[in-house]
Formats: C-alpha cells, structure tokens, sequence
C-alpha cells in the first residue's frame, strides 16, 4: 500500500461555520497520481467535524438548526462548569459528526454523487486555524 498526503489549512470564523473541501481534496488526489483507492480527509481538533452533504444554502441552513435542536449553543454543561469554559456545545456536536470522512477513488476522481460535497464544520465560538489532513491510499 502506497500513502500520497497533504493538507489543507483554512482560517474560520467559527460559530458553526461550514467549508466546502471537495476542491482540495479533489486537488491532493490529483497530485497524487493514485487512479484506483481511497482518500480519507481528517480534521485535527475537537471542536470541528467533517462529513458530506449537499453543500447549498438551504442544506446548510437545515444542518445548522438540526445540530441547535440537538446541542443547543446554550445549555448546562459540565464541560463549561468544570473548565471555566463556553463551547461544550462545540465539542459535542464534533463528537456526534465526527472528524473524517473516507471516499473511495476511481478512475483518480472522487466517488461522489452529482450533489454531494465534503464540508468541514467549525463548531467553537471563535475564529480559529484549521488543518484538514488529507491522505489518498492506493
């Protein structure tokens, strides 16, 4: 098994804040060369998620008041009790999505369908750096 990485680094605002990585990651599989495996794209910390959705308005308005009926941002959490902190929310909703998602390669392209894209989510309460570790399997 051959690895080909890179990753990709954004600055966000935050507050729920959902990124369309599908170019990137399109980017780094191209430069890898690999025509048949699998690209996996992983976003380091604990308070933002990456997954995959029909990345436009209406999708990402609905994913944003989905995850506020399920973690509200206000609410009692032991997490912001115990560490004089505000984001357990954030860390919680990361939790529930996840931070990787893992897409097969075919043909060196994607295996998406027509309207799905790979989007990363920052769920903490302030602007923050973001790296996405990108890795493609052949």
């Amino acid at each position: 098994m051959t690895v080909h990485g890179g990753a990709l680094r954004l600055h966000t605002p935050g507050h729920g804040e959902i990124v369309d990585l599908t170019e990137g990651v399109e980017r780094v599989v191209s430069s890898s060369e690999v025509q048949r495996g699998v690209v996996t794209a992983f976003a380091v910390g604990s308070t933002v998620a990456v997954t995959t959705m029909e990345y436009e308005p209406g999708g990402v308005a609905d994913l944003r008041a989905l995850l506020e009926r399920l973690v509200a941002v206000q609410g009692e959490y032991e997490h912001n009790r115990r560490n004089h902190d505000t984001n357990a929310y954030a860390h919680l909703r990361a939790a529930l999505i996840g931070p990787s998602e893992s897409i097969p390669v075919i043909d060196g392209r994607l295996a998406l369908g027509t309207w799905q894209q790979i989007v990363l989510l920052d769920f903490d309460d302030r602007a923050r750096d973001r790296t996405v570790v990108v890795n493609v399997l052949s």
